[in-house]
């Protein structure tokens, strides 16, 4: 990959090829999109690297100061080559951006792959296409936030870091001295925060502007202007607060501040400018000198950066990170206008070229970014892998008796088992619920008593171990469904698990090994669609095809309620590999074949899917899975066109199919049937006659499969071949 880098002893500036950073644990790898240059911090430093070396050593004291400590412990020649090793090397340069996430480290689940993210960090978010950022410096993109716009999230951050460390209260008045692009941020801030303004800046363009963004009044510091607008607007007692966000050798900020400031005011110190402080003036008036440290309250803590050990709300309100998220709202809610701040976007080869000639002064900007390529480069198409089923030996449930009931033990029994399936069952003639299984004691003993288990218990070696048990009921979360499956099958139990069968690849594969390992294939998957009564007569009244045919789902899925533990996709998978196997089940079901290609396709930072199914006769269906409409419009509707026909379904209310004879449902039901009775009763017979499972293994293990190449075609950008093993 490449990267923008600087050599501090000879003052080279390079786009470099370099390694990509590994994705560690805690974190997440990001493709650039945007990068946001500092016209401050960063160009001071660049400035920095030009001078001869006297001229190092005089900008920068601090390090002197170190310098003299080592000569004292290790000595001159010591000393001489450590410095010229640091010096003579090259260094990162950039530390706000904006970018898609690539890959999402150990650790890390609120984010995923494709999501939109703005960064944070000189060592994180530098002016590279790939950066390794931790989980408490980067925060997701709220919907609709263009990505040139969030880049500006770090700059973002410390204005607002500096603005809280100020405390501003409705309807007082603060000066700004220094109108660049802290200035200009902060002078939003606190006009959003319903403080009047006042500006301070040598260019007039930078005051021009400031007053467009909401400033009342702004001109030059040495001008009578400023102090005339702030007498106006306070009455001759003086501002509130003063924030310096001016940079320079000059003291003259600080003595503005002290003439300006009203008694016992306050004066926060944001950018990086002279301090000799004027003793008489700051003491007469008794005022207050803070410090605002960069983005906020974790910075330079490498627990909380590094290991991403976040602070208590409770006793830090405002974080590195909250502060981070809070900037990007009010942008993305209009409160904080970016876009006037923008002075050129650059493409990122030309990063060199653009430093110089804002050094040079040729190009006058406020704010610069970096514009990163888009991935040109043709890679291998993807492809997933969809397993053969291995010739179990055909265990079967030997036949039992009308009399003779199916004993059947659940694993988990949460909001789905308790109001979708056990109520079915508890009423069904012929079925005893023999055990329930949970994790908890008491959520076991609730469902025991209100559906009428014979046991509860937490033991599952207990359930598998039991052989009065006919069947096992798997309905827990769904990072668990493939592990317990797999050990249900080996202890030889008829097994239904609610969808899905897998999250990855790899537990598709070990549910598979348990079949052949011990010849059980008596499985199925709750993709209870294909049993909805409507969805059925449906398909019968439409008939048999001669052509292909194409279909189109959406599935207004809506917005998950906050802590829903569906969110936990670090380890529970995404939402669409949780649920979109129902949907990929009903449209394979209806046209009668299972897929070949799958191509997925999502906005950046948006769950909003839109899934493309190509199936061998020509077939294609459209799954579009969105949670941004309207909450009253129905969850799922489609459409089945092919041969002169369509076939209609509206939300399992009401269907028809138009075609040489038209056929309406005549009525609508009492209530919405999405087939879960229906399949539990194809799953009973099953059980108790030894007979097929209701739904093929190939078919459950095609639509797993395809499930899964939603995620993988998401990741690559491109079609993934769905290729069938030997």
């Amino acid at each position: 990959m490449k990267q923008v880098v600087q050599n501090y002893k000879s003052g080279e500036l390079a786009v470099l090829d370099v390694p990509v950073p590994g994705c560690k644990p805690g974190g997440v790898l990001v493709r650039s999109a945007y990068s946001l240059i500092s016209t401050g911090t960063e160009l001071m430093k660049v400035s920095e690297a030009g001078m001869s070396m006297l001229g190092k050593a005089r900008s920068r004291p601090d390090q002197v100061a170190k310098v003299m400590q080592s000569v004292a412990t290790n000595g001159v020649p010591a000393t001489y080559r450590k410095v010229m090793g640091k010096l003579d090397s090259y260094t990162p340069l950039g530390y706000s951006l904006c970018g898609v996430v690539e890959q999402v480290g150990a650790g890390i689940d609120d984010v995923k792959v494709g999501d939109l993210v703005a960064c944070a960090g000189n060592e994180h978010a530098l002016h590279a296409e790939l950066n390794w950022v931790p989980k408490n410096l980067y925060a997701p993109v709220p919907d609709g936030l263009a990505p040139q716009h969030a880049a500006f999230g770090t700059v973002g951050s410390i204005a607002m870091q500096g603005v809280r460390q100020g405390e501003p209260q409705l309807g007082e008045v603060a000066l700004v001295i220094g109108l660049g692009l802290i200035g200009q941020l902060v002078v939003q801030l606190l006009t959003a925060a319903g403080v009047r303004v006042v500006g301070a800046d040598p260019d007039p363009s930078r005051c021009e502007l400031a007053e467009r963004l909401g400033a009342m009044a702004c001109g030059d510091p040495a001008s009578p202007a400023v102090e005339a607008a702030v007498a106006e607007l306070t009455d001759g007692h003086g501002v509130d607060q003063v924030f310096l966000a001016a940079g320079g050798g000059s003291n003259q900020p600080v003595e503005l501040a002290a003439r300006l400031a009203r008694d016992r005011g306050r004066v926060v110190d944001i950018g990086k400018c002279r301090l000799d402080l004027p003793w008489n003036a700051y003491y007469e008036k008794e005022l207050d000198v803070r410090f605002s440290r960069s983005y906020g309250p974790g910075r330079y803590d490498p627990s909380y950066e590094l290991e991403g050990r976040d602070y208590p709300i409770g006793y830090v309100r405002w974080t590195e990170r909250r502060n981070l998220a809070c900037f990007l709202d009010l942008v993305a809610r209009g409160r904080v206008d970016v876009e006037p701040l923008v002075s050129h976007i650059a493409d990122f080869d030309d990063a060199v070229e653009t430093y110089q000639r804002l050094k040079d002064g040729e190009l006058k900007a406020v704010a610069v970014l970096f514009r990163y390529p888009e991935q040109t480069e043709e890679a291998e198409a993807p492809s997933v892998a969809v397993p053969a089923v291995p010739p179990a030996a055909k265990v079967s449930t030997p036949a039992r008796s009308a009399k003779s009931p199916v004993r059947l033990a659940f694993v988990g029994a949460g909001n789905y088992a308790t109001s979708m399936l056990l109520p079915h069952l508890a009423r069904r003639e012929g079925v005893e619920l023999s055990t329930v299984v949970t994790t908890t004691a008491l959520s076991g003993a609730n469902a025991q008593r209100k559906f009428g288990f014979a046991k509860a218990t937490t033991d599952l070696d207990a359930v598998l171990g039991d052989k009065s048990v006919d069947a096992v009921f798997v309905v827990t979360r769904h990072s668990s469904h493939a592990e317990l499956t797999r050990q249900a099958l080996l202890a030889g139990k008829t097994v239904f698990v609610e969808k899905p069968l897998a999250l990855t690849e790899d537990e598709l594969a070990g549910v598979l090994a348990a079949v052949e390992e011990s010849g059980n294939d008596r499985l199925q998957v709750g993709f209870n669609r294909r049993f909805a009564p409507l969805l059925t007569e449906a398909k019968e009244r439409f008939g048999a095809r001669t052509g292909p045919a194409s279909l189109r789902y959406l599935v207004n899925a809506g917005k998950l309620q906050h802590g829903s533990w569906y969110l936990q996709q670090g380890a529970e998978g995404s939402r669409f590999a949780g649920e979109g196997g129902h949907f990929i089940d009903t449209a394979s079901w209806l046209l009668d074949a299972d897929p070949v290609s799958v191509y997925a396709t999502a906005a950046p930072g948006n769950e909003d899917l839109q899934v493309v199914l190509r199936y061998p006769d020509g077939s294609t269906a459209t799954i579009s899975y969105v949670t941004t409409g309207a909450s009253g419009f129905p969850k799922e509707t489609l459409d089945l066109v092919g041969d002169g026909k369509v076939l209609k379904l509206d939300d399992f209310v009401r269907a028809s199919v138009h075609g040489p004879k038209k056929w309406v449902s005549s009525r609508l039901p009492k209530a919405r049937d999405k087939g879960q009775n229906a399949e539990l009763a194809a799953f009973v017979k099953a059980v108790r006659t030894g007979g097929p499972m209701p739904v093929p293994l190939e078919s459950l293990v095609a639509t797993t499969a395809a499930t899964l190449a939603v995620g993988t075609g998401l990741a690559a950008g491109a079609p993934v071949t769905l290729a069938r093993t030997p």
